[in-house]
């Protein structure tokens, strides 16, 4: 599928931003903490629904350092979820190389909020804070050049614009080896609108806030007095007490009986038969929790961990952990230059022909600085 106009130009722009420093060995330094690469793991070519997407490429410093916290801040809308010890990582067959070995893990108990942020518990961050999203402001030229070699000619102005990715479906089947078949840089697309100039979320208020960067997910996470989960705290809620199961639920295919999830049914990316009741974000709550009383574990949207993403880090995890918070940097083997951090839980995108990320122990990984339509996040409490 041929991106239209201005479209085209803003994706392939990236596109090439991205494969120029991928080239050069120039680190793309967002989150502030460049790639490690000593002791390299071996190329992943497993299928990654997040790989080759092209970073947005320092749109402006962050604004987390001038929120504060709440003064109503509670536990309202958090379960408790209790400590324990159990084994991450996948069990069976089915997962992907970085999610062996299994690991041991001790977590403390926590909080969690039971759904995924919503549109409007994110508005009222908005509007206590002021604070603008990654989507909402134009990358910086001269910070996107710090990051270029010496020279890389300066883009036209209407490519620095703000933007997000929006999914758009294929009108037929493709590889789905090129993410940019399905996804779309849209000048103007945000939280605020989902699928760009001329959609809303009036009437969504209970559904989940899309577009939001690891940057953002952090600043509402410290004006809500909370913070992201690790990774290894997520995976442990996911499971809800379940040892070795595949699915927050338990073991039956989640196409079996009702549905348990927002997922992808039918042919990806070009046919979709909604047999979940969506083709896109559904609202929160909408399907059953699991055990913990948490909802939307699996599919929905994508959401935002505080861990850095390294291929090779459960293997390097050690017999026994307690309460761990991811590798020291980020390296992905599919973007070298290109830093990640953790999203877990899968989205409605999820299908079981391309990325399955809807099982507990699935693991990917986006750039800090990038806002998708199919990624949220929700907090923690100590």
């Amino acid at each position: 599928m041929s991106l239209p106009g201005n479209y085209k130009r803003v994706f392939s722009w990236f596109c090439v931003v991205a494969v120029v420093t991928a080239n050069t060995g120039c680190q793309q330094t967002s989150g502030t903490t460049a790639v490690q690469k000593d002791s390299l793991p071996a190329e992943d070519t497993v299928m990654s629904c997040t790989a080759k997407i092209p970073a947005r490429f320092a749109a402006g410093t962050p604004a987390d350092s001038t929120i504060m916290p709440s003064k109503n801040a509670s536990y309202e809308g958090m379960v408790k979820i209790p400590a324990g010890d159990f084994l991450m990582g996948s069990a069976d067959k089915e997962g992907r190389p970085d999610e062996y070995p299994q690991h041991a893990v001790h977590v403390d108990g926590f909080y969690m909020d039971a759904n995924e942020v919503t549109n409007a518990m994110f508005l009222e961050f908005v509007k206590a804070t002021g604070y603008i999203t990654t989507a909402e402001r134009a990358p910086d030229w001269n910070e996107l050049k710090k990051q270029l070699p010496p020279g890389t000619p300066k883009p036209a102005d209407s490519l620095l614009v703000a933007a997000s990715l929006v999914f758009t479906p294929s009108l037929q089947p493709v590889p789905l080896h090129d993410a940019s078949q399905w996804w779309q840089w849209v000048k103007g697309a945000n939280w605020k609108h989902p699928q760009g100039p001329g959609s809303s979320i009036k009437g969504k208020e209970n559904f989940p806030v899309v577009h939001v960067s690891w940057d953002d997910a952090m600043a509402y996470a410290k004006w809500a007095g909370k913070r992201l989960p690790t990774e290894a705290e997520w995976e442990w809620a996911a499971r809800a007490g379940l040892a070795n199961q595949p699915f927050t639920w338990g073991s039956e295919p989640v196409e079996k009986g009702k549905p348990r999830a927002n997922i992808w049914q039918g042919h990806f990316p070009d046919r979709n038969t909604a047999a979940d009741g969506f083709t896109g974000v559904a609202p929160v709550r909408y399907y059953a929790a699991n055990a913990y009383g948490l909802y939307d574990m699996a599919g929905n949207v994508w959401e935002w961990c505080s861990d850095w993403y390294r291929s090779d880090y459960y293997g390097q995890a050690g017999s026994k952990s307690a309460n761990p918070a991811g590798p020291a940097a980020s390296y992905d083997p599919e973007e070298p230059s290109v830093p990640k951090r953790v999203v877990r839980g899968g989205s409605f995108l999820c299908h079981a022909s391309y990325c399955a990320s809807y099982r507990v122990s699935a693991r990917m990984k986006t750039s800090p600085d990038t806002g998708l339509e199919h990624t949220g996040f929700r907090c923690v409490k100590n």
